[in-house]
């Protein structure tokens, strides 16, 4: 991976995305939006319509959206606070097992990350780790009232809800590039707290309100 070259200011790293940065987001938030849908409305089991399933892609798009660009934000801001220089980057491997993973009824996701270079320790390698899945639990609450309202309102809600809570439980995985690997290398209690409230929420939710 190639980062800019850095620049020494008094001011440090600014908030700034490249062309190649803003592509990858683009790719990645598209293909996750197709994998969402192809979980929740499997239209390759010849059981849902095309226009169904072309809705469940809409409504993903924009609760996806929100959820995995403010995930990789969160990750970003945190990192360039820190003095890094901070960029995302697909991995067009993942995006592929995504897809993949979800025609089999289970969905992937880690489509990429934020890579960060600089002086860091570990506390603060901790924290940028941990920025993402707090921010998709404070989007969840966001979400949750939405789902009082009837109709197209109420379903944003409930899959704002779900996916925020499925990507904030599944990030605190401690596994390979995953943010919970991070997180258990700086502060095993803390991330033994926010990897059990991340699943009970997830599935908790999922027994009471359902998938979908």
């Amino acid at each position: 991976m190639s980062y800019r070259t850095r620049r020494e200011s008094e001011s440090g790293p600014e908030l700034r995305f490249s062309d190649k940065e803003l592509f990858d987001l683009a790719l990645a938030w598209i293909t996750l939006s197709v994998a969402f849908a192809l979980l929740l409305a499997p239209i390759h089991r010849g059981q849902i319509g095309a226009g169904y399933f072309g809705a469940t892609v809409a409504l993903s798009f924009v609760t996806v959206g929100v959820a995995f660009l403010l995930h990789e934000l969160a990750h970003k801001v945190v990192a360039i606070e820190y003095g890094q220089i901070a960029e995302f980057r697909a991995d067009y491997q993942m995006l592929f097992l995504a897809i993949m993973s979800a025609l089999v009824g289970f969905l992937f996701a880690a489509p990429g990350a934020v890579y960060h270079q600089g002086r860091i320790t570990k506390r603060q390698n901790g924290h940028i780790a941990l920025a993402g899945p707090v921010t998709n639990h404070l989007l969840a609450l966001m979400f949750f009232p939405l789902m009082i309202f009837p109709g197209i309102i109420g379903t944003v809600g409930h899959l704002g809800v779900l996916i925020n809570l499925f990507l904030a439980t599944f990030n605190m995985i401690p596994f390979g590039p995953l943010d919970g690997k991070s997180v258990l290398e700086w502060n095993k209690p803390v991330f033994a707290v926010v990897f059990v409230v991340s699943l009970a929420l997830t599935v908790g939710f999922y027994m009471v309100f359902g998938l979908f």
